[in-house]
């Protein structure tokens, strides 16, 4: 079997259309979450699920493009949407990707500076570490987009000043994964990590899991665009969304029980931080080398 047949193989497996990806992901997410919350699940339906799931989530990263058209279709026929399609500002922001890309970056700015400021205030007034750590890692995400946001208020299509960005936004990611690994130690070393109440795991489980395929999906499609800083934007998505994922694995260990098994919990984080983290340092490091090469074509 040649490469493009093996290709072919992969791409039936793996990248399927939105109806199958959705009729195989949403019974996979169920089946594992029955698996974590039940008692004395049989340990053929834990295992099975677990390995579904896996795959589901690989599908669904592969298909979330597929997935969003596929109901972008049906909610554009909506009479409100229509409606609301009317509107020039609603309208850029639904169809055009350059713009909604700079929104978020706004958008995303000022919830990680609210959230960076709750955090440092809780870690003051509980004298918590951990509180401390993470509104340090939030502070950084803050100061990358900020970074960004000056790019669009003011500096245009200037491509030396778009790889400098990028390659600031590298070295800001660095500094970044000092926080990650912060957490991570702590996370491990305290026992700790987040906690959310009653069913509020399962949103968040939803969210997690979407804004990640979304982070990855965006990564992949803004390198069509030629632009350092839309590419750095969705890197810091991706960074976040991954953190996420990290905070989420901390919350499900809680809620399910794994908090009984100390040793378990802590393998489970140290993993799974430790994987994120070589990740942020690799990105980190393609930014910075990458942009410095650009930089240095073009004689700066």
């Amino acid at each position: 079997m040649n490469l493009q047949n093996i290709k072919k193989a992969l791409k039936r497996i793996f990248c399927l259309p939105p109806v199958p990806t959705l009729l195989i992901s949403v019974p996979s997410y169920v089946l594992v979450i029955y698996a974590l919350a039940g008692e004395n699940v049989n340990p053929v339906i834990a295992y099975s699920s677990y390995l579904l799931s896996a795959y589901a989530l690989v599908i669904t990263v592969t298909g979330i493009t597929g997935i969003v058209r596929f109901a972008r279709r049906g909610i554009e026929e909506h009479p409100l949407i229509r409606r609301m399609l009317g509107i020039p500002l609603v309208s850029r922001y639904l169809k055009e990707d350059i713009f909604r890309a700079e929104a978020s970056l706004y958008q995303g700015f000022l919830i990680n500076l609210v959230y960076a400021g709750i955090k440092m205030f809780s870690g003051i007034l509980y004298h918590s570490v951990w509180f401390v750590t993470l509104a340090v890692y939030y502070t950084f995400l803050a100061v990358m987009r900020a970074s960004l946001l000056h790019y669009v208020r003011k500096d245009g299509k200037n491509k030396d000043f778009e790889w400098r960005r990028y390659r600031l936004c590298g070295i800001i990611l660095l500094f970044m994964n000092a926080a990650l690994a912060g957490i991570v130690i702590l996370a491990v070393h305290q026992n700790s990590g987040f906690e959310y109440p009653g069913m509020l795991i399962y949103v968040m489980a939803m969210y997690t899991f979407y804004a990640t395929a979304m982070a990855v999906r965006n990564v992949v499609k803004f390198r069509r665009y030629g632009s350092p800083v839309m590419s750095a934007a969705k890197v810091t998505s991706l960074t976040a969304a991954l953190v996420s994922m990290l905070s989420l694995e901390t919350a499900m260990l809680t809620q399910f029980g794994a908090a009984d098994d100390p040793g378990f919990r802590r393998i489970m984080i140290a993993s799974t931080g430790a994987g994120i983290s070589i990740l942020v340092l690799g990105m980190a490091a393609f930014m910075i080398v990458h942009s410095t090469r650009q930089l240095s074509r073009a004689g700066n």
